[in-house]
C-alpha cells in the first residue's frame, strides 16, 4: 500500500471552489467598503459644509408659566432660520414647544428667548436648528 495524496495535481483542474469563494468575498468586501466610505463622506460634507445654522443651549431659568432659555446660534451671514426648543415637566410630559427665528447678517447670535409653558417646566432642550 502506498499513501497517495487525495488532492489532484496543482493547476490541473483550474481554481478550487475555496479560491473562487475567497475572491468573491474580497470583491464584495471592497465594494461595501467603498460604499460606506462614500456614505460617511457625504454625511460629513453635509454636517460640516452645508450646516448653515446651528445652535447651543447655554442655560435656562424656569418659572411657573415660562422658561427663559439662553441660546447661542451660529449661522452663515445672511442666512435665515429657526431653532426649536421644548420644555418638559418633572414627570416627562412636554409642557411647551416653540420655534424661534434668527436672521440678519450676524454670524453669532446670543439671545435669551422666553418659552411659555402650560405647566411648570423643569427642563429645557434644544431640538435643533434649520435654515429656511
Amino acid at each position: 500500500m502506498s499513501t497517495a495524496s487525495t488532492r489532484p495535481p496543482a493547476g490541473r483542474y483550474g481554481r478550487s471552489s475555496d479560491e473562487r469563494a475567497d475572491r468573491t468575498l474580497r470583491i464584495v468586501g471592497a465594494v461595501l467598503a467603498a460604499a460606506m466610505l462614500a456614505l460617511f463622506g457625504w454625511f460629513g460634507y453635509h454636517y460640516v459644509v452645508k450646516n448653515e445654522i446651528s445652535g447651543e443651549l447655554i442655560g435656562f431659568d424656569v418659572s411657573k408659566t415660562a422658561v427663559k432659555i439662553r441660546l447661542e446660534v451660529h449661522k452663515d451671514a445672511g442666512t435665515e432660520g429657526y431653532c426649536t426648543v421644548r420644555s418638559q415637566a418633572a414627570d416627562g410630559a412636554e409642557v411647551g414647544r416653540a420655534d424661534f427665528r434668527f436672521g440678519g447678517e450676524d454670524t453669532r447670535i446670543d439671545r435669551v428667548v422666553t418659552l411659555r409653558t402650560t405647566a411648570p417646566g423643569s427642563s429645557a432642550e434644544l431640538l435643533g436648528c434649520r435654515a429656511d
